[in-house]
């Protein structure tokens, strides 16, 4: 059984001048009987090891491969939907267990809740976190095709066969309240909302996926694109009893290189033998302005080449999700993701998943938001947050 330790540290440093910063926050409590607390590394009892997936076993969404032909067989008479670039990616997001429970695109009641409560309760009455919709949107034409049937085929830009979705429910995409609640604002400008929401059908449909083939982009990164399992195994591989995890959409700076060397000592400070560190792009859709996924890995392959970064104590891996920038809301979304691969810890730094505000010369959100929310999250209690600060 693994060790537990009790973290009392103060998480400053003289290298970056108070670089890790926890805050303290009031308590407050859900509706019902579930109460959650705001806390802070120092306030936390760690387990050595890795973490639980949410609901305590990842899901995996793909069809062995000795059934594939029966399976593209089975999709061959079904009504289609065809996916955009974007829903493809949610695919790929749905069926490696990222976003385990889930089993497919929401339905309604998942829906909502996401919507409502940034939390999906399970069966047995404990939540886990969900802040952000994975839906699949449909126009009425595409209602009308499906009629009757219990089963769609989802198809490529191509037509090819990607996922049969089982078990479909169709209700209304309420564009709006998706959008206000997200995000915060109706704004025009929002990337995300322009690039996926605002010309989208009118319809979600949701249901129970079984992904054909594991999605594979063919762009010379997919070496870089592993799994919850494949990222577990290798954690296990090289025997880590912690794993801190820091996300970026940009490129690795000085700064950061600091900082994610720094938590390593830190945490060998506090009596953990092996942490790794899992250096973990998001690898989805970002809007233009961001630098591409192709020049950021080639940057942080340097990073390692270079030893700017201990290649044997830290995992470059694609995190496959889209970028909604959504701040606070969409930040959550990110470390649970990271929970799912096995870290116990997660790095969140100034305005996570934020962006200026798309019509006024200011910031969509507080930039010290995000890391208050992650402290008291529902569904993210076992996650130990590592909120800096950087002077």
């Amino acid at each position: 059984m693994a060790s537990t330790i009790f973290i009392q540290p103060s998480f400053t440093s003289k290298s970056l001048n108070k670089s890790l910063n926890t805050h303290f926050v009031p308590s407050f409590k859900l509706p019902g009987s579930v109460s959650f607390k705001p806390r802070t590394v120092s306030q936390l009892s760690v387990r050595a090891g890795l973490i639980e997936p949410d609901g305590g076993k990842l899901v995996d969404l793909h069809v062995a491969e000795p059934e594939r032909g029966l399976k593209k067989r089975e999709a061959a008479p079904l009504p289609r939907v065809k996916l955009t670039r974007i829903d493809l990616q949610w695919v790929h997001v749905l069926s490696e267990g990222w976003a385990s429970p889930l089993t497919g695109f929401m339905r309604e009641s998942e829906f909502l809740q996401t919507l409502h409560f940034n939390s999906l309760r399970l069966g047995d009455g404990s939540f886990v976190n969900m802040s952000v919709p994975i839906v699949l949107a449909i126009d009425d034409s595409q209602k009308e095709r499906i009629a009757e049937s219990k089963r769609v085929t989802l198809v490529d830009s191509d037509d090819n066969p990607v996922a049969i979705l089982n078990n479909i429910e169709i209700y209304k995409h309420l564009k709006e309240e998706r959008i206000a609640r997200t995000w915060g604002t109706t704004a025009p400008g929002l990337p995300y909302v322009e690039e996926t929401i605002t010309k989208a059908g009118n319809w979600l449909i949701g249901g129970d996926l079984e992904v054909i083939e594991p999605i594979k982009y063919h762009d010379g990164l997919d070496r870089f694109r592993l799994s919850p399992v494949e990222l577990r195994q290798e954690f296990e591989k090289r025997n880590a009893d912690a794993v801190f995890a820091f996300q970026l959409r940009n490129p690795v700076h000085n700064g950061h290189a600091l900082l994610m060397t720094d938590t390593r000592r830190r945490l060998l400070e506090m009596g953990y033998k092996n942490p790794i560190l899992l250096l973990h792009p998001l690898g989805g859709y970002t809007k233009a302005d961001d630098v591409p996924l192709s020049w950021r890995m080639k940057q942080h392959e340097k990073v390692l080449e270079d030893g700017v970064l201990d290649p044997e104590t830290t995992v470059v891996s694609i995190f496959p999700s889209p970028m909604h920038y959504a701040g606070p809301t969409e930040v959550q979304w990110h470390a649970k993701a990271r929970i799912n691969a096995g870290a116990n810890f997660y790095i969140v730094g100034r305005d996570p998943a934020g962006m200026g505000h798309p019509i006024e010369k200011r910031d969509l959100y507080d930039a010290d938001h995000g890391k208050k929310v992650l402290s008291m999250a529902p569904g993210l209690e076992r996650l130990n947050i590592l909120p800096f600060r950087v002077y």
